[in-house]
């Protein structure tokens, strides 16, 4: 019986794919992905996968809808051409901010996405979901990664002195505190209003950062508006150093520029989203890779062995 472990790529992050492949001392997997003129996608194997354990990897970044489609195409051949199992492996998922009924007359996209890519998938993995929940959305097994083990490892080699980690708003608290512990830090907390989409006004900073080093921990960098004002936050309040890190670096809008104008001293984001040629200009940013834990992650699964020592 064919049980030959394969990795495909879909567009929206190539190299980390082939990053992957090389920690696992296999071959990218053959395939195709063009256009017809009026944009619609057209996707081909150029290999036989009949009866392969076959890993799609593919973050739903942006443009986050095409990267989906895309996804959704490349699920649906490999089903129809016999693969053994299909695991989606989706390194950032896209639309999980919407993971609940906030509003009257809205659809719980998360959910919804969800359904999609389980539709025709086995497994899936995923690395640091905004709401831990959303694998309950999934009804099919998933594997949920954090990239705290890749951060924190930096950080501890950093050796920031009089460290205080900092959860920018209350839910991110158990991450903070997570990391806090690791990197033996003090706790703090900002607490923000949010008063309208991807804006937020910085409250208060509780917690003791005069004249230590601050660390704010996220899982998502979007627009980074949160991020600076929690910096101007923590440096009214005296903080000596601010620096930042999350797992998701999606810096879209004025991302940038912020970031750039503002008195942050480093964002550290690993590879789950490939970045712009302007965020790599940017000297501000400092990227880790992911791809060894993944590989690790696909290795366990191929082989049924347990993912769990990976988690933290």
């Amino acid at each position: 019986m064919n049980n030959e472990l394969k990795i495909f790529s879909g567009s929206a992050n190539l190299d980390l794919t082939k990053a992957i492949c090389r920690n696992l001392g296999c071959k990218l997997g053959e395939s195709s992905i063009t256009r017809f003129a009026d944009g619609e996608l057209y996707f081909q194997i150029l290999e036989n996968v009949r009866g392969a354990d076959v890993f799609l990897v593919q973050p739903t970044c942006s443009p986050v809808n095409d990267h989906l489609v895309e996804l959704m195409l490349m699920i649906d051949a490999f089903r129809r051409s016999s693969a053994r199992r299909i695991t989606a492996v989706l390194p950032y998922f896209g639309y999980a901010r919407q993971d609940r009924k906030d509003k009257p007359r809205v659809p719980i996209s998360s959910k919804v996405v969800s359904d999609v890519i389980a539709m025709n998938s086995d497994r899936i993995l995923t690395m640091d979901l905004h709401a831990s929940q959303i694998q309950g959305f999934f009804n099919v097994p998933v594997d949920h990664l954090f990239a705290a083990p890749v951060l924190v490892d930096f950080f501890q080699g950093a050796k920031l002195n009089n460290l205080t980690v900092v959860s920018p708003d209350a839910g991110g608290v158990e991450r903070a505190r997570a990391f806090g512990k690791r990197l033996h830090g003090e706790l703090a907390i900002i607490d923000k209003r949010r008063t309208a989409k991807n804006v937020a006004e910085v409250m208060n900073v509780i917690g003791d950062v005069r004249g230590r080093s601050a660390l704010i921990v996220d899982d998502i960098v979007d627009t980074a508006g949160t991020l600076v004002n929690s910096v101007e936050a923590l440096r009214d309040a005296g903080a000596e150093e601010v620096f930042a890190c999350a797992t998701h670096g999606v810096l879209s809008g004025p991302a940038i520029e912020r970031i750039e104008k503002s008195s942050l001293d480093e964002l550290v984001v690993t590879d789950t989203i490939p970045l712009s040629a302007e965020a790599q200009a940017c000297g501000k940013i400092r990227v880790l890779t992911v791809a060894k834990l993944l590989a690790k992650a696909i290795e366990s699964i191929h082989d049924e062995t347990s993912v769990s020592a990976l988690f933290i």
